[in-house]
């Protein structure tokens, strides 16, 4: 049955407010330059598709995930054993009918994706639940993306079992993802949890090496020449013309998802649905254009260059770790570039709350929003002990409290002018996450156009790598 996802709706009225906001009259008066710049965003898609004549100027020009999630379901409907994602679910089905951990390496767009689709669509407390509570899912945990040794230490205290991989529940593997494998922090967890692997499977040997390493990398490099040298039964390649932090519905983010066993069908044709209302939809009805002229007019007309990620569910915090980065290294350039914070709420009004609501007139709080909760609304309850005195709230649930705290906290921004906008997810699941995915990859580049940065490449965060590489090889051997 082909069921179309409930559509995401972004509502910018806190940001129409005297004195701190703007006005429908701002928003009408860029929406030529936005019908321009998705002009501009979609034509970068033909030049990508056309590959013989991307002008010099649009170098890097990494627009190939724009139209990925099509693909990617259009090749999985003409094939759905031999196409990418029919071998991305077999992979999975694999690995959770063979190991009880795997262990995820990857940094920056690498990791971040699929960290916050295991945190927004699986049991908050997944890794904790007995297998058959998991549905035999593996376990999943994320290394490779610092250099932390405290910490890898202790992934590899879980890992250890005296009598090798005799069993399942004793298995684990690993998903490595890299396209050039040179990023050192990813190599360098590879080569320690790797080491462990192979150790782990000398004291039994029904299980091979290749097996239990799943690469996700590019046609060429250093992972994949080691992935050749250990035998790897599956390698997944980063498509061409898709960058790390824009890769989050390709195998990179695909892979994990379907290990952990979301439905990522769901996940594309969310996607796919956004794809269209950005194509085919005008100012004022494009979640897309809409969030791209409230932030933009934000910032050049009223200096907001803060942009704060509201999440009003714990689940949604690695979403907004996922879109700072996405954010910082695509239009952070020449100078430019709003700085992107997240924060969880209610839990966050006790910290930085204070700071929104009294301090510097320089942000822009958009609150992303659960409409409708997984689970059965928890009640405050009745007790005969009422030293709390929230008796009179026996009634009343979490949702309810939580809704209030949001308009609460809204009312209260807006009688201060501090300005805000509202992002409602239908649900907290696949599909709503793959049009948030897809609506913010496609804000970031349209406005990458509007401000004159090319969205892609990330020229600043090389700095360092040359630097470390330099310091860790001075005077060493090769």
């Amino acid at each position: 049955m082909n069921v179309q996802p409930e559509p995401i709706r972004y509502d910018p009225c806190g940001s129409f407010i005297a004195g701190g906001g703007i006005g429908p009259s701002d928003i009408k008066a860029i929406t030529p330059q936005l019908e321009t710049s998705r002009v501009e965003v979609l034509h970068d898609l033909s030049l990508w598709l056309d590959g013989n004549s991307v002008p010099a100027d649009k170098h890097p020009l990494d627009a190939g995930f724009i139209d990925l999630p099509d693909r990617l379901l259009r090749d999985y409907r003409a094939q759905p054993e031999t196409s990418e994602l029919g071998k991305i679910l077999a992979t999975a089905d694999r690995l959770r009918e063979k190991v009880d951990r795997v262990v995820v390496l990857g940094i920056g767009g690498s990791y971040m994706g699929a960290r916050s689709m295991m945190e927004a669509c699986c049991h908050p407390y997944h890794n904790e639940l007995s297998r058959a509570e998991r549905g035999s899912r593996p376990r999943m945990y994320f290394e490779g993306n610092n250099v932390d040794n405290d910490a890898a230490h202790g992934l590899l205290d879980l890992l250890r079992t005296s009598e090798g991989l005799k069993t399942t529940s004793d298995r684990w593997a690993i998903v490595v993802i890299s396209k050039s494998g040179g990023t050192i922090e990813t190599a360098v967890s590879f080569r320690v949890f790797l080491r462990e692997l192979q150790a782990a499977l000398e004291k039994n040997q029904d299980s091979d090496l290749g097996d239990l390493v799943v690469p996700v990398t590019g046609n060429d490099g250093k992972l994949n020449e080691l992935a050749t040298a250990i035998g790897c039964r599956d390698i997944f390649r980063v498509p061409d013309g898709v960058g790390g932090r824009f890769s989050v519905l390709s195998a990179v983010g695909l892979l994990p998802a379907a290990i952990l066993g979301l439905d990522i069908v769901q996940l594309l044709k969310g996607a796919v649905m956004m794809n269209q209302i950005f194509r085919e939809a005008p100012v004022g009805e494009n979640p897309v254009l809409d969030f791209v002229a409230v932030s933009h007019c934000m910032e050049s007309l009223r200096k907001a260059d803060t942009r704060i990620l509201s999440v009003w569910s714990k689940g949604l915090e690695a979403v907004g770790l996922w879109y700072d980065q996405l954010l910082a290294e695509s239009l952070g350039k020449n100078g430019q570039g709003a700085l992107p914070l997240t924060v969880v709420n209610t839990r966050d009004l006790h910290s930085r709350g204070q700071q929104h609501q009294e301090g510097c007139r320089d942000k822009i709080i958009t609150n992303v929003i659960v409409d409708r909760f997984r689970q059965d609304p928890l009640a405050v309850g009745y007790q005969q002990w009422n030293h709390d005195q929230l008796n009179s709230l026996s009634e009343k649930t979490l949702p309810d409290i939580m809704y209030a705290a949001l308009e609460g906290t809204n009312q209260a921004y807006g009688e201060d002018s501090r300005p805000t906008a509202n992002l409602h997810l239908p649900q907290q699941n696949e599909a709503s996450l793959g049009q948030l995915f897809q609506m913010l990859m496609l804000a970031t580049v349209v406005e990458g156009r509007l401000i004159g940065i090319n969205p892609y490449g990330q020229p600043g965060v090389e700095a360092y790598k040359r630097n470390m590489n330099a310091i860790l090889r001075a005077n060493c051997g090769d």
